[in-house]
């Protein structure tokens, strides 16, 4: 460890065109690239990245194993009745709200996930 800490005091004392022939030696010697890896993603992909989505649709993929608790909480979140929430858990995968913000949707995601669901965020 000492020979480490050494070599690295005498890397801080090197100039930019010493360090960069020790970069060159390096690379040559050990097979490496010193160069950072770049992603490479489609033209479409960069722009949505710039800007946060605020509003989500929540989908219901699958009702589980607890269909019961899973058509309460939808009937609860949508308003609609008992026969409407069956009927839209027992077509899933089904959008259940669309347009909510971020934090309704995570909440109500977390309530469906907790009745047994299994949810998306669109």
């Amino acid at each position: 460890m000492a020979d480490i800490a050494k070599f690295v005091e005498e890397i801080k004392s090197m100039t930019v065109l010493e360090l960069n022939e020790l970069v060159k030696a390096i690379e040559e010697e050990f097979g490496v690239s010193a160069a950072a890896p770049v992603m490479v993603a489609g033209a479409g992909a960069a722009a949505p990245a710039a800007e946060e989505k605020t509003e989500f649709d929540v989908v219901l993929k699958s009702a589980g194993v607890n269909k019961i608790n899973v058509i309460k909480v939808v009937k609860e979140a949508t308003g609609l009745g008992l026969k409407e929430a069956k009927a839209m858990v027992d077509e899933a995968p089904k959008t259940i709200k669309e347009g909510v913000s971020k934090d309704d949707a995570e909440a109500l995601k977390t309530k469906l996930t907790e009745a047994g669901a299994e949810v998306e965020l669109k």
